[in-house]
């Protein structure tokens, strides 16, 4: 078996394992399933020519996630692909939808709202679970811009969705000052002291 066949198939098997769960936050991105599949192709056509140079599992994983970010800002700035956000969010007269199809519709129609590289730290912080650190070092930035990224991505959905749908709904659990309040993302949760 030659070098390059063995490669192959450690990258075959790596997409298999992998492609989806990337196409996923890829679509968390950027809030279109077409635009979600060409961003993972990027990022995966890249890491296949890195492939030789990256060894460990951990390693591979960062790459994947700093080269999707990175496709997506850049994607971001073409002029031809400048998304114009509109929110018309269906009125539930205050109640959450029984389906759970409609909460993650309204939730994802809010994230396109939110800023792409606020939305980007939202994705990474709450979808891939990351810690503040390594969405900073990701991103390139400090951990209080992450942070302040985070809480202001917040502010603008719990805008966008309303107060009622904020209190009840998915964000519900991140509010500051809330009840088990959030302060500063996944395993990081402190209760609220009630007095």
């Amino acid at each position: 078996m030659s070098q390059g066949s063995g490669r192959d198939r450690e990258f075959g098997d790596y997409y298999a394992a992998r492609g989806a769960a990337v196409r996923a936050t890829a679509f968390l991105l950027c809030g279109d399933w077409h635009l979600a599949q060409d961003l993972t192709q990027t990022v995966f056509v890249r890491l296949y020519r890195a492939w030789p140079r990256i060894g460990r599992r951990d390693t591979i994983e960062h790459y994947v996630r700093r080269t999707l970010l990175r496709v997506f800002l850049d994607e971001r700035r073409r002029p031809w692909r400048r998304e114009r956000p509109s929110v018309e969010l269906a009125d539930h007269g205050g109640a959450a939808p029984a389906d759970h199809a409609d909460d993650r519709m309204i939730l994802r129609q809010a994230l396109a709202a939110v800023p792409a590289r606020q939305r980007a730290v939202l994705v990474l912080r709450y979808w891939e679970d990351l810690s503040v650190e390594q969405v900073a070092d990701l991103l390139g930035c400090s951990t209080g811009n992450v942070k302040s990224q985070s809480a202001r991505a917040l502010d603008k959905l719990r805008a966008v969705l309303g107060d009622e749908a904020a209190e009840s709904g998915p964000l519900a659990h991140s509010q500051p000052g809330g009840p088990g309040k959030t302060t500063g993302g996944p395993g990081e949760t402190r209760s609220a002291q009630h007095g």
